[in-house]
């Protein structure tokens, strides 16, 4: 049930981001419909040269007929200034559609990033494999490669162990494990930096916090399913 609902709201944000990009585009295609209709036509000065033309046919003089052939060249000239403008506007209006959809687009992907991350941070990582080779001092993660130092290797292989027994080991108990000491002989403060030095080593911050949980009062474990593990 609840991935049935988690498939439908997934759904249901495509569909809106869907219809918010169309109503995005169709509004600018509206504008740029209205824009275009109440610009004046480019061809309206020359008509009114020509209607001056025929209503004035007593112009007959030089210094007349040249006044109206520069009004004629005028005529001209604005048409050409005015089909110019047109086309910057038409590739304006296209810029701004291009940039409010990838705006979006990355608005959405930036949201749907932060629930993933949300959703690690709240589940942990989700291992699908953890595979530890003692002998080449490597662990595979999800098939990515962690080089560590042999005892960051001892302190992940002893959690992975009590992993796999579901078993919750304090600090004094892994540095026992890895000494081969009673516990009771072990100090808290060497496991608890054992385990800092584990997290270090694996370099990536979100990485380590959520593969090694601290269970308060009570210890560390692996936060993975134990049928993932495996041991080499």
């Amino acid at each position: 049930m609840t991935t049935t609902s988690a498939t439908e709201s997934r759904e249901i944000g495509n569909r809106i981001v869907v219809a918010g990009i169309a109503a995005i585009v169709l509004i600018l295609a509206i504008t740029a419909i209205l824009l275009f209709m109440n610009l004046p036509d480019a061809n309206a000065f020359n008509a009114r040269v020509e209607q001056v033309f025929i209503e004035n046919d007593l112009l007959t003089g030089n210094a007349e007929i040249k006044l109206l052939e520069i009004l004629a060249q005028s005529g001209t000239a604005f048409s050409d200034t005015l089909s110019s403008y047109r086309f910057v506007i038409f590739v304006l209006l296209t810029f701004a559609t291009a940039l409010l959809v990838a705006a979006i687009a990355f608005l959405v992907m930036l949201i749907a990033l932060t629930r993933r991350m949300s959703q690690i941070e709240r589940k942990g990582i989700e291992v699908n494999s953890l595979l530890i080779s003692r002998d080449q001092k490597s662990v595979y993660l999800n098939n990515f490669e962690f080089k560590l130092t042999k005892a960051a290797i001892e302190t992940l292989s002893v959690l992975a162990e009590a992993r796999m027994d579901d078993e919750v080991m304090s600090g004094a108990e892994i540095e026992g494990v890895i000494s081969g000491r009673p516990s009771s002989d072990c100090d808290e403060a060497a496991g608890a930096t054992r385990i800092k030095r584990l997290r270090d080593t694996l370099g990536n911050q979100m990485v380590s916090e959520l593969l090694v949980k601290n269970i308060a009062r009570k210890g560390y474990m692996l936060a993975i399913n134990k049928d993932v593990i495996r041991m080499v």
